[in-house]
């Protein structure tokens, strides 16, 4: 059985596969219907409206409906994409056990416990049919795929066959006259739509389960007989042709497999068994532990399965589908239905080469798993599982066409697996001694080596050596010399693709792709959440995969993307330009276009191969946002910018390209305050003074122009701001522009008139205005201020800036490579020269943007540069009035010298931490918040963040460091990476440094184990509680420490929970009864021995005060159990003594030693085994079912009941 899919859930009673897309609907006996996809493995939906346990869901083939049946006695139609239930059918009496659509018409049938199978028009929601006869419950009843028939099982121990041939004449013919008045007397009188053809006899017990075969006038049955039957018919009458022995408890769902001549059974012995139809036999056994399978459902199109049990269910697929096939050259060798093939990808060509042997063994998958190929001997080397593995040495006659049906006699060997390293010699791997056997093609030992590792399968690394499997590390040994050439930690490689040169190798696992060099130096690792199925290398060196559902690409570096979606599942062989060959699971050879502009496209990116990249912005039709956000990624904002044409984006691309002349018109076309402020803020950064007060001149935002002004020393604006705020009536900016200019008498002017009298005097007489101190003074008489003695008093003058010559002094560097030549792109003739000069000219050519007379206070004026030059003497130069074209093309001249290209900024390293990461931990250290509380609410139902918030700013800030460059600039933060060396590289990051780790939750353990010895009950709470709160963040390394963090919080629970018993005991002075209670509930939590032995004793005391002697003298025998010291082992034996002469109880008590029960953590009653219950999905407390939903109030962090995948606490989980 190969296991594709898993859930745990309550018990499922129903499955039903969707015909088209990868999703199964299972019915639980919880009354919920979930619908999961099961190639991602994730939940989709739920539906909750049943009451009581639904037994039967199905999905229509082509519309989005669905229908389910339950224990409430009602049918309900659902529409998936609608979220809802379209309409209920009512009808039957008792419990439905199935219900299923008709394939063609718009029916449904059901069958009941009212002995009763219905069929309903789900078009005109009514019943059409009732079909009475069993008497005893009907467990299931279906449609045949093809005929007028319908099979019903009941436990009435028949099996019967109806025949609906009228129902459905009565459906499709036109009624004249004649028939409606009969079918008018039908419907009175009872009809005769469906009628029993056949009642097959034969089972001892009630039968559970009956099917048709898909084409064969064949119906399998199995009952609580432990039996499975086969039944034929033709058109008079059914016998029963074999009975099929093994199960060992009741049969609960047998069916024919759509593609192969097996049957599948399913049983509440726990057991799957595949019986051969032909042979009658048992073919294979799949067994569970601890639950009983219920249901069985076949996908109508896939050969895959599922199967219902006790706690969830399985889709598993009974074979592989995958062919066996190498590739050599230009052709491939391949195996299908029992031949050796060969097909030429040039001509297409496919030739039946050689019959190869089936197995004569009767158990399943044992068709070839590979192959090997050597094409100057022209040998055939097939290894497949028979006999426990087994290979088979074939020599392809040269002219072989393969038409005769007798295989040659190949030479065979033990050996999983078998592969030619040489011309004609093999290797074979003979695990029980981990060494290599190499055989001549005689099938003799030539050679043994005992291999460096554990090696579990090799495969070919080239002539003379083999890539050798372990566990989790694959190395490269040379056969020759015995020595290791490589060595990789990856997780399970399934297989191996080397590049046609042999210097890159692709390393295949079930979710993960590891690219290294011919040596197994590390290159990249690609993750995928679906299953990769196969790839194969281009002849640029891109590899080229396979998931279940799309066609990828993956560079060197690691990038990868789609190129197309999948159907089916292929499996690719070759990649040869814009055509990618490829087997289908039916081993049909398949030919694919596809579009590889965009993989070249980034690959000529990373290689630096920008004449390509500039041809094929040229050429090509590439675009979309992925495209453009990859640019910007990979820091080519400025390639960007020349597929974008909305000018919002060319906005945003221009600002981190540093292109601020495209930025100023995209501004100008969009022209908003949002987007000037922007502009004006990466001018700023820039040092584009122009640009900067060009921007807050559009938004008039006075106070930053101010500043402005104050920070270049451009003394004569700042007055012309002095003035607007004056005539703006904006007393506060007249301030502030006076106290820039450190204009005395204008601030005194100012406090004067806007009546801060005191301010105005103190203001004019620390400056040493006399006079005005004067007049304000008798002004103020006795309300005047005194000023402090023995200050020294000085001019609060503004610091002269560094720099007044407007623009900061620019970085020069060459232009970009892509300036200029992509600038081209789409325009012709001398307007090329002129958009280039533009566009090169970097914040030189404020007054043409300043020119357009726009609406806002012009505060530049002309001729206030020449007024520094003249104060310095120096040159005399006079500005030359020059035609304009000569002035143009001095800027074409000098934009092509230099320009300025502003680097752009790389991936933050907390973004790298999040990319690939599951972990809570690591998404809080990165202070993606928001990321993290979703995975803690997908991993562990967690609803109430509050108590995790102070961990996840410490975790945030513990993962950081903070350094101070100057008192001016931004404090720089630097993220710390776990296990960081001075030699690491600085392309390769680590996880993060988390400032939680698990041996500090293992102290922590000991003081709140040394706090409830000392009977510190609130302390060893608060650190219990403290120790749950901490875990969803904790990361650990190995499975095992994920497995000891598990341990933590089931010993955590059983604290807390204990711990808030005895604190509530404690609190409950006046009733006696509850207090016993609470006492003997808290001896059974799952206590260390020295707790354990405090709790019988408290509890023991307790009640021995409370006059229940009989549960008294339990908890003093419990006591003597534990081998207590001598102190309380005398205390217990004098409790017993006493107790002993009057064994009775003066309370009843809520309390059962004897039957075993768990505490419910919110109203603190025991839950005895077998009564229903609800968990708390993080810390598994248990909870009487009407706190589902609540928060748990033992973790005070999950929601009780709600559906969560579980802890994610480790890197090692995800491999």
């Amino acid at each position: 059985m190969l296991t594709k899919f898993e859930t745990k859930s309550n018990r499922v009673k129903g499955l039903s596969f969707h015909s088209q897309r990868p999703w199964i609907l299972a019915s639980l006996h919880s009354g919920v219907i979930q619908l999961w996809d099961y190639r991602m493995g994730t939940l989709i939906d739920r539906f909750d409206e049943h009451d009581g346990p639904v037994r039967g869901v199905h999905f229509h083939r082509t519309q989005p409906l669905f229908v389910s049946g339950g224990d409430d006695y009602k049918i309900k139609v659902w529409n998936y994409k609608m979220h809802r239930c379209l309409f209920t059918l009512l009808g039957h009496l008792d419990y439905i056990r199935t219900v299923q659509f008709h394939n063609e018409y718009p029916w449904i049938v059901s069958a009941s416990d009212d002995q009763t199978i219905r069929i309903w028009n789900w078009q005109s929601r009514t019943c059409i049919s009732v079909l009475t006869g069993h008497n005893h419950y009907v467990m299931c009843a279906s449609f045949h795929p093809k005929e007028d028939l319908v099979v019903s099982a009941s436990l009435d121990q028949t099996v019967r066959v109806w025949d609906i041939g009228a129902l459905r004449k009565k459906t499709v013919s036109p009624a004249d006259d004649i028939l409606r008045l009969t079918q008018m007397n039908t419907d009175l009188f009872g009809g005769v739509d469906a009628v029993v053809k056949y009642v097959l006899e034969g089972h001892d017990r009630g039968v559970n389960w009956a099917a048709f075969h898909p084409s064969l006038p064949l119906i399998v049955s199995g009952a609580d007989d432990r039996q499975v039957k086969l039944w034929r018919m033709n058109d008079t009458k059914a016998w029963e042709v074999d009975t099929l022995r093994g199960h060992m408890n009741n049969v609960s769902c047998v069916m024919f497999h759509a593609k192969q001549d097996i049957i599948v059974s399913n049983s509440e012995d726990k057991s799957i068994r595949v019986w051969d139809v032909t042979k009658r036999t048992g073919v294979q056994t799949f067994r569970r532990e601890h639950d009983r399978f219920w249901i069985l459902a076949a996908h109508p199109e896939m050969n895959l399965l599922a199967a219902g049990h006790d706690s969830g269910m399985i889709v598993f697929k009974l074979e592989r589908e995958r062919p066996a096939f190498s590739v050599s050259g230009d052709s491939i060798f391949y195996t299908k239905d029992r031949f050796l093939r060969f097909y030429e990808f040039s001509t297409q060509k496919d030739i039946q080469l050689i019959p190869i042997r089936r197995p004569g063994s009767t158990t399943l998958n044992q068709g070839p798993r590979t192959l090997s190929y050597s094409p100057t001997e022209n040998a055939v080397l097939i290894c497949s599982d028979v006999d426990g593995g087994s290979y088979e040495l074939y020599i392809i006659p040269k002219d072989s066409v393969g038409r005769s049906d007798t295989a040659q006699d190949a030479k065979r060997g033990a050996g999983g697996c078998a592969l030619f390293v040489a011309r004609n010699r093999f290797a074979v791997l003979d695990k029980s001694n981990n060494q290599v056997l190499v055989k001549n093609l005689k099938n003799e030992i030539v050679k043994k080596s005992s291999l460096p590792v554990a090696t579990d399968a090799i495969f070919y690394a080239g002539t003379g050596n083999l890539l050798c499997r372990a566990e989790d590390r694959v190395v490269i040994f040379d056969l020759q010399q015995r020595t290791v050439l490589g060595d990789l930690q990856t997780p399970f490689v399934k297989y191996v693709v080397w590049s046609n040169d042999m210097e890159s190798v692709a390393l295949l696992s079930k979710h993960a792709i590891i690219i290294a060099n011919k040596r197994l130096v590390h290159r990249c690792t690609l993750h995928e959440t679906i299953r990769v199925k196969s790839g194969a290398w281009d002849d640029n060196g891109v590899f080229i995969y396979t998931t279940l559902n799309h066609i990828k690409y993956c560079l060197p570096n690691g990038d990868n993307g789609i190129i197309r979606t999948l159907d089916v599942p292929i499996y690719i062989t070759k990649v040869s330009g814009n055509t990618i060959y490829c087997l289908d699971r039916d081993g049909k050879n398949r030919a694919i276009a596809i579009d590889a502009t965009e993989y070249v496209f980034k690959l000529s990116l990373l290689r630096k191969k920008y004449d390509n990249v500039m041809s094929m912005i040229r050429n090509s039709q590439l675009c979309g946002q992925a495209m453009i956000a990859y640019l910007q990624q990979k820091g080519f904002p400025e390639v960007a910018l020349h597929f974008v044409r909305d000018e919002r984006t060319r906005f945003n691309l221009a600002l981190e390209s540093g292109n601020i002349q495209i930025a100023v018109a995209s501004a100008k076309e969009i022209d908003e305050k949002d987007h000037w402020y922007r502009l004006g803020v990466e001018a700023l950064r820039q040092g584009n003074a122009s640009i900067v007060e060009y921007a807050y001149q559009r938004t008039k935002n006075f106070e930053r122009l101010s500043f402005l002004y104050l920070i270049t020393g451009n003394m004569d604006k700042l007055s012309k701001m002095l003035r607007i705020a004056e005539l703006k009536n904006d007393v506060m900016g007249q301030f502030h522009n006076a106290l820039y200019l450190g204009d005395i008498q204008e601030r005194v002017k100012i406090l004067e008139s806007a009546g801060h009298l005191p301010l105005a005097y103190v203001t004019a007489a620390v400056h040493g205005l006399t006079e005005t101190a004067e007049r304000l003074e008798a002004e103020l008489g006795d309300n005047a201020p005194a000023l402090p003695a023995g200050k020294k008093r000085s001019l609060l003058m503004p610091p002269a800036p560094i720099s007044c010559s407007g623009d900061w002094p620019l970085l020069r560097v060459m232009k970009g490579i892509f300036e200029g030549g992509l600038d081209n792109v789409g325009k012709g003739g001398p307007e090329e020269e002129e958009d280039e000069a533009d566009g090169a000219n970097w914040g030189e050519d404020l007054d043409i943007v300043d020119v357009d007379g726009q609406n806002h206070v012009e505060v530049i004026e002309d001729g206030e540069v020449e007024e520094g030059d003249e104060e310095e003497g120096g040159w005399d130069l006079e500005d030359l009035e020059l035609p304009p074209e000569l002035e143009n093309s001095s800027a074409v001249a000098n934009s092509r010298t230099s320009a300025f290209v502003a680097p752009s900024p790389g991936m933050p390293v907390s973004q790298i931490w999040i990319q690939k990461s599951s972990l809570a931990g690591e998404h809080a250290a990165a202070g993606n918040f928001d990321t993290a509380m979703r995975l803690l609410s997908r991993q562990l139902g967690i609803k109430n963040f509050a108590p995790l918030k102070p961990f996840f700013l410490e975790l945030h800030s513990g993962s950081h460091t903070y350094l101070r460059a100057f008192s001016s600039a931004p404090v720089i933060s630097l993220a710390l990476e776990k296990g960081w060396t001075e030699s690491a590289s600085p392309n390769v990051r680590s996880p993060p440094a988390l400032v939680y780790k698990f041996a500090q939750l293992d102290e922590k353990l000991r003081s709140a184990y040394k706090a409830t010895t000392d009977g510190k009950f609130s302390e060893a709470l608060r650190l219990f509680l403290n120790i749950l709160h901490t875990i969803p963040l904790v990361v650990v390394e190995s499975r095992r420490e994920v497995d000891e963090v598990k341990e933590l919080i089931v010993v955590a629970k059983e604290y807390v929970l204990g711990l808030r018993m005895e604190v509530r005991r404690k609190e409950l002075r006046n009733n006696a009864v509850q207090q016993q209670e609470l006492a003997a509930y808290f001896t059974h939590c799952n206590l260390q021995k020295v707790h354990l032995r405090l709790a019988l004793l408290n509890a023991m005391s307790v009640c021995f005060k409370g006059g229940n002697y009989a549960t008294a003298a339990s908890f003093a025998r419990r006591l003597l159990e534990t081998d207590p010291p001598a102190t309380q082992a005398s205390k217990a034996r004098q409790v017993l003594q006493a107790c002993e002469k009057n064994m009775k109880d003066a309370n009843q008590l809520n309390y059962d030693f004897r039957n075993p029960f768990v505490v419910c953590g919110a109203t603190f009653v025991p839950i005895y085994r077998g009564q229903k219950d609800v968990a708390c999905p993080y810390c598994t407390s248990r909870f009487v079912p009407a706190i589902e939903g609540q928060l748990c109030t033992v973790c005070d962090l999950a929601v009780v009941g709600a559906d969560a995948s579980g802890l994610l606490c480790s890197a090692a989980q995800m491999r």
